[in-house]
């Protein structure tokens, strides 16, 4: 089995994560089980836009240095979900693109595109303009870890400037994954991928996050 490392791409990986308020306890347990990472994962800031569709729990949008990325969710084995890329693009973004692979992955109503390439702020002007879709700003901070040879971290998110904590396991191999939920405490802690933790917090979806 190859060994996974952090930061780089592999087969698509299955993922365990959740959101709440505090992962205090299982935080600790993680830190003191992680083997040593490399430095530049110890923590990591970023800033992103997330695009929200109301009409879509599949694809996964968002928007990091001006660069989109798409993945799609592919399956759910034993309660662990699995995405695969779908899409990554630059600004500005051709109209051929729009019209074939985002607006479709949005699963919204096409809007009239007349030019032949779009900017980072006029395509968010067109996603503001669309009733089922949000652009939505996340703020993460995050600690990298590695259990059980699966990659993890736990994150303090801004959704929108309101905060929430985030811990996942994520690898190719589904056994440690189960391993690592059970040895950092986190057994029947429900499983929230990014697109529905955003929906709880602005409304979309009416539920609370993990331990509210």
């Amino acid at each position: 089995m190859a060994e996974l490392k952090i930061g780089e791409q592999s087969k698509p990986r299955f993922e365990f994560r959740s959101f709440g308020q505090c992962f205090c306890e299982q935080h600790k347990r993680m830190a003191r089980l992680s083997v040593p990472v490399p430095e530049k994962v110890w923590e990591r800031e970023s800033d992103e836009i997330y695009i929200i569709s109301a009409k879509n729990d599949i694809n996964n949008t968002k928007i990091r240095n001006g660069k989109m990325d798409i993945k799609t969710y592919v399956q759910t084995v034993d309660g662990l979900e699995q995405w695969n890329p779908l899409m990554k693009g630059e600004f500005p973004i051709a109209k051929e693109v729009l019209e074939k692979e985002v607006f479709p992955a949005f699963m919204v109503e096409m809007p009239a595109l007349d030019k032949d390439s779009y900017t980072y702020e006029e395509f968010i002007a067109m996603v503001k303009a669309c009733p089922d879709l949000a652009a939505v700003r996340v703020h993460k901070q995050r600690f990298g870890y590695m259990v059980n040879n699966t990659i993890c971290e736990v994150g303090n998110v801004l959704i929108n400037g309101a905060k929430v904590v985030t811990i996942n396991s994520e690898s190719t191999e589904i056994e440690d994954i189960k391993k690592t939920i059970a040895d950092c405490g986190l057994e029947g802690v429900e499983n929230i991928n990014y697109l529905q933790a955003i929906k709880r917090v602005i409304g979309m979806i009416d539920k609370p996050l993990a331990n509210e």
